[in-house]
């Protein structure tokens, strides 16, 4: 049991480092990151390159009123985010899933953020 959990924290690190290997937001092309909880689901736009979180929305956010996690709320959130970006002129972003899998509630909010204008 033990070793199955430390199993799995290395095979998402690992994951998460070759993820993250070639992706580097700028403030040109910031980076669009994704994080996800048993309950919640959060995404921000990060300038790697000053270290600043340039703006984020989440499951908790007043917008989504506590919404569940779900592909809804992934839908919703892909949306806000795109629209929050065009706001601030940002069309280009570069997706970072970290260690999760591009599929289901990870791939539904990019594919939002995609049909609302937002370009990676």
């Amino acid at each position: 049991m033990e070793n199955s959990i430390k199993q799995r924290d290395i095979r998402r690190k690992r994951r998460s480092l070759r993820v993250r290997k070639n992706v580097r937001g700028t403030l040109a092309k910031p980076r669009l990151t994704v994080f996800r909880s048993n309950k919640h689901l959060l995404a921000q736009i990060i300038d790697d390159e000053n270290h600043v979180t340039l703006f984020g929305i989440g499951t908790m956010s007043k917008e989504l009123d506590g919404a569940k996690k779900s592909k809804d709320a992934a839908r919703q959130i892909g949306k806000r985010i795109a629209i929050e970006a065009k706001k601030k002129n940002i069309e280009n972003v570069v997706f970072d899933r970290g260690h999760y899998k591009y599929h289901g509630i990870i791939a539904e909010l990019a594919n939002a953020a995609r049909e609302e204008g937002l370009k990676f």
